[in-house]
């Protein structure tokens, strides 16, 4: 498939390049014209993004790790209007448009727990897949809804689908 995308860029680009000229050689623009939307379709076409394994489309969510939920929970409820959405004994996954925010009953000081990206057409099997490719460790299980792993940098990350709601435990 990727092979085709790019025959396909490349004829475009082309058909692009070949406008350009015929306008220039009928006058319609100068030379100066020309010279620019040239410089700007190579500087485009830089910066076209590339090709991912996975491609994350929301920021689902983050999750705090803190000493005191209640407290901590009802800063966020107040200050900023975010509805409690779930809660349990230890958890609280407080409303935030689409995605939401997570506060967990901690010990120590506050830390992040991790972060969340939805992805595209999400599927467990095939992200794990790609994550073991590149030799990163992953929680175990088997949940075709979500699961986390560790990142380059020590990051714990969690993959799901873009409408993963969270759970309470």
């Amino acid at each position: 498939m990727l092979p085709l995308l790019c025959l396909l860029r490349k004829e475009f680009m082309q058909r692009i390049i070949e406008k350009m000229l015929a306008d220039f050689e009928r006058g319609h623009v100068t030379r100066r014209q020309l010279a620019l939307s040239l410089a700007a379709l190579v500087s485009g076409a830089q910066a076209a993004p590339k090709e991912t394994e996975l491609k994350a489309i929301t920021i689902n969510h983050v999750t705090v790790r803190v000493p005191d939920l209640h407290k901590t929970s009802q800063f966020y409820q107040e200050f900023f209007g975010m509805p409690l959405k779930q809660q349990s004994k230890t958890i609280h996954i407080l409303g935030v448009g689409k995605s939401f925010f997570g506060i967990e009953q901690g010990q120590g000081p506050a830390a992040l727990d991790h972060y969340d990206f939805g992805i595209a057409g999400f599927n467990a099997d095939e992200a794990r897949a790609k994550l073991t490719k590149r030799n990163l460790k992953f929680a175990g299980g088997n949940s075709k809804e979500s699961f986390k792993f560790t990142d380059p940098d020590g990051f714990l990350v969690q993959l799901n689908g873009p409408d993963y709601v969270g759970h309470v435990s």
